[in-house]
């Protein structure tokens, strides 16, 4: 049997989100999706390769999981093409794995969890420009923190999300399952105590809905509005109160995307390879935590491409955090 003409390939990025209005392509403004295929296309003789998303960021989002696919001719090795993606691509967005896929493989209708961690510093540290880039910073009337777990405690559950949704889709409606919120301490890599750092694992997510849980919850924590207001917000249909402002975005991070078993299938061609002990899938074993500590994570600086874009047709993608 001949080999395939095209195959397809799954990657795995991160990415730092201030240079860039979002995953999605846009007219005349850089984007992640606008950057990955203006690279592709570089190394597929000027051909436009589309590729596909798990799920959209916003604009100065972050993300240390996002899966993507794309569709190359078939002399494409894994580890060729992740060093030359690696190569080309602004210092902004960093290509971790590539691994060649079942052409039936679907990064956004195939995942069953996707994951967001959001980031608040407490301490004078947290307005380094080595920090704040990757959180809130809120170093006036710090949260409480057995608040931000009582209101954290609340979120899970399968419910409607648009009291905490700046848009639904009414295609899709406005319902969603958390499987896990929580709020643990964000510590820096030598363990000095930074903030708070929330996890959250649901089914979808409504435009800005991580955000507005975030600032609504943190409004409790800083005792500007009771926590039964927020229970209310989320248990009772048509509460007479709304959300507080939503987080800003440099505090959330895109952090893991989670398929069924085998999903990824089982062709040997991948980069880098697992490590021994590394039998799951690559996007669902991540730990989902993402750490911007002194001597970590700098802010990247790569100015916004000035060249325009133009518009390709897209799926419409799932709500985002």
């Amino acid at each position: 049997m001949s080999a395939p003409e095209f195959v397809r390939f799954a990657l795995i990025l991160h990415y730092h989100g201030a240079p860039f209005h979002g995953w999605q392509l846009q007219l005349n403004a850089p984007t992640v999706q606008g950057e990955l295929e203006r690279v592709l296309a570089r190394l597929n003789a000027g051909i436009r390769v589309p590729v596909t998303g798990s799920g959209r960021t916003d604009r100065g989002v972050h993300a240390t999981g996002q899966v993507v696919t794309a569709v190359l001719p078939s002399r494409w090795a894994a580890a060729e093409l992740r060093k030359s993606l690696n190569a080309l691509l602004p210092r902004s967005i960093w290509v971790e794995e590539v691994r060649r896929v079942p052409d039936e493989f679907h990064p956004r209708f195939g995942a069953r969890r996707r994951s967001y961690a959001y980031q608040v510093g407490t301490v004078p540290l947290s307005a380094s420009p080595f920090l704040r880039a990757f959180c809130w910073p809120v170093l006036e009337r710090p949260p409480d923190g057995e608040l931000l777990a009582a209101a954290a405690a609340l979120v899970p559950g399968e419910r409607s999300w648009k009291a905490f949704a700046r848009a639904g889709q009414e295609s899709r409606g406005d319902r969603s399952q958390v499987f896990e919120a929580a709020w643990t301490p964000w510590l820096g890599g030598d363990g000095t105590p930074l903030g708070w750092r929330f996890h959250v694992t649901a089914t979808r997510y409504l435009h800005h809905m991580v955000r507005y849980l975030v600032g609504t919850m943190m409004a409790v924590a800083r005792g500007d509005r009771p926590l039964a207001e927020f229970d209310s917000l989320l248990n009772v249909p048509g509460s007479p109160f709304v959300t507080s402002p939503p987080a800003p975005p440099e505090g959330l991070f895109l952090s893991r995307v989670e398929y069924e078993e085998g999903a990824f299938g089982n062709d040997p061609d991948r980069d880098p390879e697992p490590a021994p002990d590394r039998a799951c899938d690559p996007a669902s074993d991540r730990p989902p935590v993402t750490t911007a500590a002194p001597g970590g994570l700098p802010p990247c600086t790569d100015p916004p491409p000035s060249h325009p874009r133009t518009r390709a047709p897209h799926e419409d993608l799932p709500g985002h955090g």
